[in-house]
């Protein structure tokens, strides 16, 4: 039997929004199966054009929800019993659409559909993935912000500087698997206190 850890038996839904950086998604959700975490994942059809939803099906031993339209033996809605499901919502990555779609209440995919029905005690950790220009846009800092002011059970990991698909350097890559890995750790250790806030970084 492996040893415990601090994930062991925790409910964890991991949900993807389009973006290349979904291939490091199937790391994160493996590292998180390996630690003992019971996860489920959440995709917009978006994220299926990067990585088919039989890989995370195959990692996580379950199920992936694409669609507000998929139905279950439960009769509760899908989108809201997995709210109520999970000790944590992680969205890796999570793009500047995503982030725009949660600011102004917007639902219409499953994985902001379920945000919007996510309890407030339950804390959301973003993993924000994009080009540095869409990084520093005013638009995506001031959603940004709007989130920060909304949510007090948000927490943001990253963005990262370096190498990006569109050939440049900066601000805006995905933080690395491990690195999500130990905030989502440390923040379900403190559950049951205030959610930590690491804030991104601001552009310069």
């Amino acid at each position: 039997m492996p040893e415990p850890t601090p994930l062991t038996g925790r409910k964890i839904a991991v949900a993807l929004t389009g973006g290349i950086a979904c291939y490091k998604a199937a790391t994160l959700v493996s590292r998180l199966v390996q630690r003992g975490a019971d996860v489920r994942v959440l995709m917009t059809r978006a994220a299926t054009e990067f990585i088919t939803p039989l890989t995370f099906q195959s990692l996580s031993g379950r199920p992936v929800l694409t669609s507000m339209w998929d139905h279950s033996d439960n009769p509760e809605s899908q989108h809201v019993g997995t709210a109520r499901w999970c000790d944590l919502l992680v969205i890796a990555p999570c793009s500047m659409d995503m982030i725009g779609k949660i600011a102004a209440g917007l639902t219409p995919d499953v994985v902001s559909l379920t945000v919007s029905a996510l309890p407030a005690k339950t804390p959301l950790l973003i993993a924000p993935a994009m080009n540095a220009d869409m990084w520093a846009s005013p638009i995506l800092q001031r959603n940004l912000a709007l989130l920060r002011e909304l949510l007090p059970n948000l927490s943001e990991v990253g963005p990262a500087d370096g190498w990006q698909a569109c050939r440049t350097r900066g601000a805006g890559r995905m933080s690395e698997p491990e690195a999500i890995l130990d905030y989502v750790a440390k923040l379900l250790g403190e559950a049951d206190s205030t959610p930590r806030r690491q804030d991104a970084k601001m552009p310069s």
